[in-house]
């Protein structure tokens, strides 16, 4: 049996299921567009990028061909390093039978008399700051490798976890340098390499990247083999975030309903502490008493909470309340905003809803007159292919848009409140924005959105709802707003989609840019910020009637 290096983060139910032999009629769920897509986006970035590195780093380049079988490959990869090629693009790496490993890598470098693994990603490997090791691309050996003073890595467990199972490999085929291991990453920031010693600590505290990988390669060996051999499971199915995309869904979701499981409502380590003490099941946990119990399984907060998602999940209630009175800051001037991007290329539409609540509330148009700007929906677009420097011109016109109606707020007395339904993306694509069109017309500085961003004028809609609710089907958008009475006009809405949708409007490929497409994700995009506004009138109207945050539930 040979396993490649994704199953060390791959859940284990979902490692047992794909070796299981009475699974294989089982029905699957089909690969979601939106994660095909990325997987042909990353497909086409490391072929771009290998070509591009062909080129600079000739003629010690070789390329093994994809096209040929698994065997050849290896064989053709091992003569390669026998060779002392340089750099060996789209490896196979011989087997490790013995080790019951398998697995290619996107280029290897050679160094000190062996070779190390270069993973190539679409996405960033390091952000601002200091203290990553990286070299140029024009050099990618960790020998060139320098403290840079300008980026500090991200954890990025999984491409750490790879590059282990990487050198495994090339430790079974004698193909390891002396001295320290090393494993490098080029992503999407694509100017540098940056080196993971892997005999460092990582990111999961006082052990090595090497010995948390060996650890957990060992296990979904062992899960894996019991799963051939037809013996007892070792591995039971829970719910987990990485249930979502996962092809097994249909089969782990129906025996978790089937069997009421406790992780339908909490997941986790919480459920694999509630399980420790007797408690497996939805019901069971929904019979225990909210409040502080006797040494109870999970800190008292969290304890009330899980008891109250449960009973709120055996009722079918969406919202659980879990303060007597819920609230939403408003302001006298509202913007509605939405972004939508397109995976790490950057942010093509900045989606924005005005709305004067007391011109609403008295049917008058005062300050709408006051402003001399109309209420409704913008979107503040570019449809130019990403990355494109259009998107400095889109960014700074909703900028100076949105800051010139803030401004007159203020000057006039009135309050300004703008939102947003889960402020990571769009804090983190403006921030961007200010920084990579620094001194372009229009472009704040990063200074002026960070004071924006951390005033009290920007208002998460999600964190309010986090707070003031438990949610036991999930906390999204999608998920929160039919609650408030709103329904998107679009069946398939959905960010994934919009991946697609965004390639068709813009002609990525070669293609004819579909004016449908561009209809219909401006039309998207309005409808998750009038979503957000849904929510926020339905918290703050005093009518939200689902069941109190109280143990007579």
């Amino acid at each position: 049996m040979l396993l490649d290096g994704d199953v060390v983060t791959r859940c284990r139910r979902r490692v047992h299921l794909d070796h299981d032999p009475t699974m294989i009629d089982s029905p699957t769920a089909p690969l979601d567009p939106g994660a095909e897509q990325r997987i042909a986006d990353a497909a086409e970035y490391r072929r771009e990028l290998a070509e591009r590195l062909g080129r600079e780093l000739a003629p010690d380049w070789t390329e093994i061909p994809g096209d040929e079988s698994v065997a050849d490959r290896e064989r053709a990869t091992l003569a390669a390093m026998r060779s002392g090629v340089g750099y060996i693009s789209g490896a196979q790496l011989p087997s490790d039978n013995e080790g019951g490993r398998q697995g290619s890598v996107d280029l290897l470098v050679r160094s000190r008399g062996g070779y190390v693994p270069v993973l190539v990603v679409r996405h960033k490997v390091t952000d601002p700051g200091k203290g990553a090791r990286t070299s140029p691309l024009t050099d990618p050996r960790p020998e060139s490798a320098a403290r840079d003073p300008r980026r500090k890595p991200r954890s990025q467990a999984r491409d750490q976890l790879r590059l282990a199972h990487l050198v495994r490999l090339l430790q079974a085929c004698g193909m390891q340098p002396t001295g320290r291991k090393f494993g490098g990453a080029i992503g999407s920031d694509t100017d540098t390499v940056l080196w993971h010693d892997l005999e460092s600590r990582g990111w999961s505290g006082g052990r090595s990247v090497l010995a948390e990988y060996d650890e957990r390669f060992a296990d979904r060996i062992a899960v894996a083999e019991a799963a051939v051999a037809g013996s007892e499971a070792l591995a039971q199915p829970t719910r987990v975030v990485e249930c979502k995309g996962c092809p097994w869904w249909p089969v782990c979701g129906q025996q978790l309903r089937a069997a009421r499981d406790v992780s339908l409502v909490v997941r986790g380590d919480d459920a694999v502490r509630l399980r420790a003490v007797g408690v497996t099941t939805v019901d069971e946990l929904a019979e225990l008493p909210v409040g502080t119990t006797r040494e109870p399984p999970l800190p008292p907060n969290r304890m009330s909470d899980a008891v109250l998602l449960a009973r709120a999940w055996l009722r079918d209630v969406p919202l659980v309340r879990r303060v007597s009175e819920v609230k939403v800051s408003r302001g006298d001037v509202e913007i509605d905003v939405d972004m939508e991007s397109y995976a790490d290329s950057g942010a093509y539409l900045w989606g924005s809803l005005l709305s004067y609540p007391r011109d609403e509330a008295n049917g008058t148009r005062t300050t709408a007159e006051l402003f001399d700007v109309e209420p409704g929906y913008r979107g503040f677009v570019t449809w130019d292919p990403l990355p494109s420097d259009d998107e400095a011109r889109s960014f700074a016109e909703f900028w100076s848009w949105f800051s010139a109606l803030r401004r007159a707020a203020h000057e006039h007395g009135l309050t300004f409140r703008a939102y947003c339904y889960n402020e990571l993306a769009e804090n983190r694509w403006m921030l961007s924005s200010a920084q990579r069109f620094a001194g372009k017309p229009g472009i704040p500085t990063v200074e002026e959105v960070r004071e924006f961003v951390g005033s009290s004028e920007w208002v998460d809609v999600f964190a309010v709802v986090r707070d003031q609710f438990l949610c036991p089907n999930g906390k999204g958008l999608k998920v929160i707003a039919p609650s408030a009475g709103f329904a998107w006009r679009d069946s398939e809405a959905g960010g994934e989609n919009s991946m697609r949708w965004y390639r068709d409007a813009v002609g990525f490929d070669g293609g004819v840019p579909e004016r449908q497409q561009r209809d219909r994700l401006l039309e998207y995009n309005e409808d998750d910020v009038r979503a957000t506004l849904a929510i926020r009138r339905w918290i703050s109207s005093g009518q939200v009637r689902e069941i109190p945050y109280t143990g007579d539930m």
